[in-house]
């Protein structure tokens, strides 16, 4: 019996605590290892942002108070996403499938490379936390953000209130396609000119500009879409100001002749000199009073999921969003044994490497970016 008991106690002090679990949400963990990376991460990014010192450790003390609880809603999330079936491979492939275009790598095996190399991270966790995204997103949007309306009353009120809000410079927004000459001999100048005018041929009949711009642009913009910042009257070179402004939206212009090649814009947008109408800022005005009554709406559904959620929060951790009279703690001691996983089991799982989890506001390409996330 000595022998027996000598060796369980042998063998219990060879085992090594690889990682903690420090939550659980339903049938998933998190662990102490996921919220220290999220951190340093966190950490890194306010340090290039210029914060140091005192800046710093305020922000990070901000910022650790609503790491856990980020790290639970997004996964609550992704939970309620594939209990409602939700299938959003077909826009992460798209997310995919542009992303190669747009570097120009055809093949997939140097693709795949590409984002090992840049994210540090293998392919497949990329796909998936891509996918976890699009999942929020779609939960967000079905649960929540579809279930809000702002009144055009409302509408009227605000912009009555804030015409001041409204009284504009005259500016223009634009979308490039550059087609580069930068180390090109004198005789290849024609063939690109031909392919700048084809390119133009196929927006005016009515092909997607943002579609020519992923498969054609070799100008920086082209990772966002080819958009600009807009320009104010008197910004721009005089040649392309004139022809510019003196057109209306959706116009793309011949291709234009600079020094690094040929230059096809789109007005996307204007906006005259002087008081704004309604009309010009009806969603803009939608916009900043859908968030308002979002951010609780988005909170009262992430408490009903942790309410019907089995949650347990180890002792010395916080959920800054605690669902109120709900208890979170390890309920059972013997629980307290499995909170730690082996290497094995930590190599198995997916790497939660987060990204950034955006909610879009509906009717616009504007989004809000929330501090942190986890698999989404």
């Amino acid at each position: 019996m000595l022998l027996v008991c000598g060796a369980f106690f042998a063998a219990a002090a060879d085992v090594k605590v690889v990682e903690e679990i420090v939550a659980k949400v339903n049938n998933e963990i998190i662990t102490r290892g996921e919220l220290e990376r999220e951190r340093k991460q966190a950490e890194a990014r306010l340090r290039a942002q210029g914060l140091s010192g005192q800046r710093l450790a305020d922000a990070m003390k901000e910022f650790e108070k609503g790491l856990l609880r980020d790290r639970i809603d997004n996964m609550l999330l992704v939970q309620k996403g594939k209990e409602l079936s939700i299938n959003v491979d077909p826009d992460v492939s798209k997310f995919l499938a542009d992303m190669q275009l747009r570097t120009k790598i055809g093949d997939p095996e140097k693709f795949q490379q590409m984002i090992r190399d840049q994210l540090g991270m293998p392919f497949e966790d990329y796909k998936a936390e891509l996918r976890n995204q699009y999942l929020t997103r779609r939960v967000i949007g079905q649960e929540v953000s579809s279930r809000i309306h702002v009144p055009h009353a409302d509408v009227e009120k605000y912009y009555a209130e804030h015409k001041s809000e409204f009284v504009r410079k005259e500016r223009v927004f634009l979308q490039e396609i550059l087609i580069s000459t930068q180390d090109k001999k004198p005789e290849e100048i024609p063939a690109l000119e031909k392919k700048a005018k084809s390119i133009v041929a196929r927006a005016r009949k009515g092909e997607k500009f943002d579609n020519l711009v992923r498969d054609f642009s070799e100008a920086d913009s082209a990772k966002n879409g080819g958009m600009l910042d807009p320009y104010e009257r008197g910004s721009l070179d005089k040649r392309i100001e004139d022809l510019v402004f003196n057109q209306e939206r959706n116009y793309v212009t011949d291709p234009i002749r600079v020094s690094g090649g040929f230059l096809i814009l789109k007005v996307v947008e204007k906006h005259n000199a002087g008081q704004a109408t309604l009309e010009e800022v009806e969603n803009e005005i939608n916009e900043k009073l859908f968030m308002p009554r979002f951010e609780p709406e988005i909170r009262k559904y992430l408490t009903r999921l942790r309410m019907d959620a089995f949650l347990e929060i180890k002792e010395g951790y916080t959920d800054s969003a605690a669902a109120p009279g709900k208890d979170t703690r390890w309920r059972d001691p013997a629980m307290l044994k499995p909170a730690t996983v082996t290497k094995e089991e930590v190599a198995s799982r997916t790497r939660h490497r987060r990204l950034l989890w955006v909610i879009p506001i509906p009717g616009t390409k504007v989004a809000v970016r929330t501090p942190s996330s986890s698999k989404g």
